[in-house]
C-alpha cells in the first residue's frame, strides 16, 4: 500500500518554537499555564495521556504506518466514490460552514473563511441531512471501528493552519486524500518534526496531540476527509476510554457545535432543489 511522502526536516521547522525545540513531544505547548488550574490541569492531562499511551494496542508513534489497520486499505480501495459525492458537495462549497463557526474553540487556529467543514459525524451532533447527501462515504465510516468525528476538510488556496495539538489522545486521526492540487510539495502537513504530503486515494494515520501544522500554498483547493477514531487499547484501558469520549457529548462546547451544525443543516436543507 502506497504511503503519503515523507519528508524530514533536520532543522526546526516552526517558527514559533526556539531553535532545538523536539516537537516529536506531545507535551509542548504553545502557551504555558497561566494560573494554578490550568497548571493542575496540565498536570492532569499530561498523567492520563501517558497512561493511555502505555496501554496503546499499537505503540505511540506521531505517524502510524496505515497497514496496522486493515480497514484502511478498504477505504482506500472505493475512495473514488467519496471523491464523486465530495464533487458534488464542492458545488456549493460557499455555504459550507467554516470550522470555527461550528466549533468556537477551533477559532484559536483559525478566524476566516478559508478552512470549511462539512459534517458528516460528530460526538454529540445530529448531522444526518448531509450524511443522507453521502451514503457511500457514510457505509465506508462504518468500517472503521470506534470512529467518532467525521467530515470533508476543505482547505483554500494558500490557507495555513498555525502550530497546535489535539485535545486528547484516545482517539487517533485518519486523513483520507479526496482533492490535492499540483505541485503536491506546496501542499504538507508537519507532524512532530517531519513533513507528510497527501495523495489522493491514499491514508495518513497520525496522533493530532502531537504538534502539527498545515500549509496549502498552491492555487488549488486541498480536500481531505478527517476522520476521529478511539484509539485501540488494552484492556479495560479500552473500555474507560470509550466511556469517556462518549460522555463527552455532554460538554458545553460540543454540545453548543451540535447546535450550531443543526442550525445549519436546517437553513440549509429547508431551500428549494436541496
Amino acid at each position: 500500500m502506497q504511503e503519503a511522502n515523507t519528508v524530514t526536516r533536520p532543522s526546526l521547522p516552526s517558527s514559533q518554537f526556539p531553535p532545538g525545540t523536539n516537537l516529536h513531544d506531545r507535551t509542548i505547548r504553545l502557551n504555558a499555564p497561566r494560573n494554578l488550574l490550568q497548571k493542575t490541569g496540565v498536570v492532569l492531562q499530561d498523567w492520563l495521556e501517558r497512561r493511555v499511551a502505555g496501554a496503546s494496542i499499537h505503540g505511540d508513534p506521531a505517524v502510524y504506518d496505515s497497514r496496522t489497520f486493515s480497514w484502511a486499505a478498504e477505504v482506500e480501495n472505493e475512495w473514488h466514490l467519496i471523491r464523486r459525492e465530495l464533487d458534488q458537495v464542492m458545488t456549493f462549497r460557499d455555504r459550507i460552514p467554516s470550522f470555527h463557526e461550528i466549533l468556537k474553540e477551533a477559532g484559536t487556529i483559525t478566524a476566516d473563511d478559508q478552512w470549511k467543514t462539512f459534517f458528516l459525524a460528530g460526538i454529540g451532533m445530529d448531522c444526518r441531512e448531509n450524511a443522507r447527501r453521502c451514503p457511500e462515504t457514510m457505509r465506508l465510516l462504518g468500517k472503521i471501528p470506534g470512529m467518532k468525528t467525521a467530515f470533508f476538510s476543505i482547505l483554500s488556496p494558500r490557507k495555513h493552519i498555525p502550530a497546535h495539538r489535539g485535545a486528547f489522545n484516545g482517539v487517533l486521526r485518519f486523513h483520507l486524500g479526496l482533492l490535492v492540487p499540483e505541485p503536491r510539495s506546496q501542499v504538507r502537513i508537519r507532524i512532530g518534526n517531519d513533513f507528510y504530503h497527501w495523495t489522493e486515494g491514499k491514508s495518513l494515520i497520525f496522533d493530532d496531540t502531537y504538534n502539527h501544522e498545515v500549509w496549502n500554498d498552491t492555487d488549488g483547493y486541498r480536500v481531505v476527509l478527517f476522520v476521529d477514531f478511539a484509539r485501540p487499547l488494552k484492556q479495560p484501558f479500552h473500555r474507560l476510554n470509550e466511556a469517556f469520549l462518549n460522555m463527552a457529548s455532554v460538554a458545553p462546547f460540543l454540545r453548543e457545535a451540535g447546535a450550531k451544525q443543526k442550525t445549519w443543516e436546517k437553513k440549509f436543507y429547508d431551500q428549494p432543489n436541496r
